[in-house]
């Protein structure tokens, strides 16, 4: 009888005494959720009663929430954010952070507007993905100490945390593999309101800088409607002016295909007539003939590196903004002659 009266009990035990499941017993002991407050406090109860250690329930972390532009996800650039809002998800699961993603109008995001969807989320942290917080919002967030973490974004006077690709030095990166490989009269087609393009626009311009001789032509692209055609109608009217250009750094893949089939449909080859390099490295850059030579952005790592920065964001909300600058990979493709790019 002594024996029995100083074994430890075991999980069969405490699930036998307190009426439930070992499976139960086992997601208590191990403070997993999805178990109802009454039945974890009765086994908790009986487990103390019992002798049988049980450790420490970790803290809650307060929950986030993601609003993302519904202009640019339900548009092109759904598959750049897909990869992003799985990567936020995985993060904030692997953290226990409650979490939820809301579309919402760019033009729409007011201070009473976040407030609300917060409110209704019960989150206490914001993830604004691909949206620059215009300047009423970013006096809001400010006044109110709301966390807040830039997705794919870039606050220039580092008000909030943030993590985006390295626009600026990929672009460096991917005009310097044109010059390279012996292009000297080269143009960037680009367009947008943000400022992480605005960032891959000087990196063009400093990569052509610094390349005497090199000259770097800047096509402003409207973006309204199909990013390829635009692209296509921009790029056929330039080689038809015959101003020597013989490639091209596009914002992204979708317009890189654009001029890759202007460039093809001109009778020029690629890339020995002209050279093409795009970026973000997305599903289409496999379906071009040759394959487009981009550069990837580990967009799934962004969404995680934010959940990290939002993670010590709830630590310390008055410690300054940090931001991450994730490297961005040149991938070879056909679309530019390959040569070594590391200095």
């Amino acid at each position: 009888m002594s024996d029995q009266k100083t074994r430890r009990p075991r999980q069969a035990d405490i699930a036998t005494l307190a009426g439930v499941s070992v499976s139960t017993v086992s997601r208590v002991l191990a403070n997993e959720p999805g178990i109802s407050e009454t039945v974890r406090r009765q086994i908790l109860k009986v487990a103390a009663e019992h002798g049988y250690p049980v450790k420490p329930a970790t803290e809650a972390v307060a929950g986030g929430l993601a609003l993302i532009a519904s202009d640019g996800v339900t548009g092109g650039l759904s598959v750049f954010y897909e990869a992003i809002v799985e990567g936020l998800r995985a993060g904030a699961a692997e953290a226990g952070m409650p979490f939820e993603v809301r579309m919402v109008r760019e033009d729409r995001i007011t201070p009473d507007a976040v407030r609300d969807y917060m409110q209704a989320a019960a989150a206490e942290g914001l993830f604004l993905v691909g949206i620059d917080p215009n300047e009423m919002l970013r006096n809001w967030l400010q006044d109110t100490m709301v966390p807040t973490v830039l997705v794919n974004g870039t606050d220039p006077v580092m008000r909030f945390d943030g993590v985006s690709p390295a626009n600026f030095f990929g672009a460096y990166q991917a005009t310097g593999r044109l010059t390279k490989a012996g292009h000297r009269r080269i143009l960037h087609l680009s367009g947008s309101h943000r400022q992480t393009i605005r960032e891959r626009i000087r990196g063009f311009e400093a990569a052509i800088a610094a390349v005497p001789g090199a000259e770097g032509r800047f096509v402003s692209m409207t973006l309204q409607g199909s990013a390829s055609r635009e692209a296509h109608e921009r790029t056929a009217a330039i080689l038809a002016e015959n101003a020597g250009f013989t490639a091209a750094f596009c914002m992204n893949d979708f317009i890189a295909v654009g001029v890759l089939e202007a460039v093809i449909e001109a009778g020029l080859r690629v890339p020995e007539d002209f050279a093409i390099v795009g970026f973000d490295d997305l599903p289409c850059a496999l379906m071009t003939n040759p394959q487009l030579s981009t550069m990837r952005v580990d967009r799934a790592a962004l969404g995680r590196e934010a959940v990290l920065l939002m993670l010590s964001r709830f630590s310390n909300r008055t410690a300054p903004a940090r931001h991450i600058c994730q490297a961005v990979v040149p991938v070879a493709g056909g679309t530019v002659v390959n040569v070594e790019t590391r200095e």
